[in-house]
């Protein structure tokens, strides 16, 4: 059995003291593709370096996370698409708009995002959203600024409505331990949404699922996730397994 962690942070330094034990221990998991979202360039190196280790594991994006947004950023874009150039980049991620940690600088977030939608379309990769408090916002920027090559709206945890109009502008949702929180609301329409509109994430090391909420996170625990997608499905682990992996290698064509 194979699954896909399409968005984990395992270059922080929250793994730094046991970084090897948790990548080896989400492959015999059976985790064994990871997906490395970019935050901004301080974290370049480390994330070529883990490329460079596991070659056949760990899969990477470039890009500039909306909350490291500020004056500097067509320079930290710059270096996103440098990255690019030199390198084997699956998507351009994790990139959008963030209202709960900083609110005084939208419409730099909003120049930033879409100078990144433009340079994914350039060079033919989908994208990868954060969006915390900015749906409304991200949505009108979609609508306007066309993603010719889909994404994933990583760690949703809107309403029904919400979903069908990311499904509508061709992009997938990145489910994660929300899904298994008591007050998690998505569990009660996700089956509504099929399946093959879903992949699966950890946010490693954040978003611990149920039973493990307040630990640090780890792409090993993306089978709490999964077996919550069983009940809601129906499905058995293995289908939901191999559903969520092709829907991966199908937004990342890999």
């Amino acid at each position: 059995m194979s699954f896909t962690d399409t968005h984990t942070h395992l270059y922080l330094e929250q793994f730094q003291d046991d970084l090897e034990v948790v990548i080896e221990n989400a492959i015999s998991s059976g985790v064994n593709r990871l997906f490395f979202p970019a935050i901004n360039s301080k974290f370049t190196k480390s994330m070529l370096d883990l490329k460079k280790k596991y070659p056949k594991n760990i899969f990477l994006m470039s890009g500039l996370h909306p909350c490291y947004v500020n004056s500097d950023y067509i320079d930290e874009i710059k270096h996103a698409e440098m990255i690019i150039n030199a390198n084997e980049i699956v998507a351009v991620g994790e990139i959008g708009i963030d209202l709960h940690w900083v609110k005084k600088n939208l419409n730099t977030q909003i120049r930033a995002f879409e100078a990144q939608i433009s340079l994914a379309n350039n060079y033919n990769l989908p994208i990868v959203i954060h969006c915390r408090e900015s749906f409304d916002e991200i949505y009108n920027i979609l609508i306007k600024n066309k993603v010719k090559n889909g994404g994933i709206f990583h760690c949703f945890s809107g309403s029904l409505d919400q979903a069908k109009k990311i499904l509508d502008l061709g992009m997938k949702l990145g489910i994660g331990g929300v899904v298994t929180f008591k007050n998690c609301k998505i569990d009660k329409f996700l089956n509504k949404i099929d399946i093959s509109n879903i992949v699966l994430e950890t946010d490693s090391p954040y978003l611990s699922p149920v039973p493990l909420r307040g630990k640090r996170n780890e792409s090993a625990n993306i089978s709490y996730i999964a077996e919550k997608l069983c009940d809601i499905y129906g499905l058995p682990l293995i289908e939901i397994a191999n559903i969520t992996t092709q829907n991966s290698k199908d937004i990342f064509r890999i």
